[in-house]
């Protein structure tokens, strides 16, 4: 086991509850400006992270480049972590369909919906998880309409010596400008390819600049259907729709990412993988390059509950108010 202190990293924010500090969180932050240089670096932005979901705008790519005949609300839901609702699985179902492909060629676990409602409603109508209500359902489909399209395999899409997964850490190492430096398997089953903040960064405002081609169509595809990204009173997708032109993606374990169409661009990796304080942290970074985030406030800040009434607040590093 390796050794760290909190010493590496930087204080990004702390739980304030009726004026005790409660608890703390550390991590790294890294952000861009719109000439790509780094202006604000907190804690250790170079240390390799796993990125989780934060990396499905990547894979969304991998899958247009190997020729997957995905458009609009299909490239979203492929770059997004669903919640499970209605539109979602028909989203998914059609990508499928299209490749002549049922929903016993997803390699993603059963899984229920995230979104209360579409779950109650489930289980009103007597159904049980599947693996199309798991939030990564839209990758999974992506991919394996990609297979299908390249003339790849399918039952062994998720190794990560296959053509896909080949391609798509080829494309990490080009947007991100640095060599992958772990392969994991990620909660959905899929590799999942370990960088720097600094190169996420770098890599989600390639994508938020992209003048054409593919990696321009991810980005619009995102923007125009931020619903399929996550789903209605998720954080990615409200995020997204009040401030038009943003790219937002957040993933397991506290890091999140967002990037402007200016080149503003923002990665960060809360070290106790809590993902409560990522949206603020993310809008305050956002707030001090000069991106005018007024139209997100509500996401600004995270109350603290008492008895159902706020009775403290997350307090996020000076630095960054």
């Amino acid at each position: 086991m390796t050794s760290v202190t909190s010493m590496q990293y930087a204080e990004l924010a702390e739980v304030v509850r009726s004026g005790f500090v409660e608890s703390r969180h550390f991590g790294s932050l890294v952000a861009l400006a719109p000439d790509g240089r780094t202006a604000i670096s907190l804690g250790t932005p170079n240390e390799p992270v796993v990125p989780r979901s934060s990396a499905k705008p990547f894979q969304a790519l991998a899958c247009l480049r190997a020729g997957a005949p995905l458009h609009g609300e299909h490239v979203a839901i492929a770059a997004g972590s669903h919640t499970g609702q209605d539109f979602h699985v028909r989203a998914v179902d059609e990508i499928l369909a299209a490749a002549r492909l049922g929903v016993d060629a997803l390699r993603c676990p059963p899984s229920r919906p995230e979104d209360e409602a579409a779950y109650r409603a489930m289980i009103g109508r007597g159904e049980t998880e599947s693996r199309v209500r798991m939030n990564c359902s839209g990758k999974h489909a992506a991919m394996l309409a990609a297979c299908v399209a390249a003339g790849w395999s399918t039952d062994d899409y998720l190794a990560p010596e296959h053509p896909l997964q080949l391609l798509v850490r080829e494309g990490i190492e080009e947007l991100a400008d640095e060599r992958v430096a772990h392969t994991a398997v990620d909660g959905c089953g899929a590799p999942v390819f370990a960088m720097t903040l600094a190169g996420l960064a770098r890599g989600v405002r390639a994508l938020a600049t992209a003048p054409d081609g593919p990696a321009q169509a991810v980005a619009a595809a995102m923007r125009a259907h931020p619903a399929h990204v996550g789903g209605d009173g998720q954080a990615n997708t409200e995020v997204m729709r009040l401030l038009p032109g943003t790219l937002v993606k957040g993933g397991a374990e506290g890091v999140f990412v967002a990037a402007t169409t200016a080149g503003h661009a923002v990665a960060l990796k809360v070290v106790d993988g809590s993902p409560r304080a990522t949206t603020a942290l993310a809008l305050a970074a956002l707030h001090t390059l000069g991106v005018d985030t007024t139209a997100a406030r509500e996401w600004a800040s995270v109350p603290v509950l008492g008895g159902g009434l706020p009775v403290g607040e997350i307090r996020l590093t000076p630095i960054l108010t």
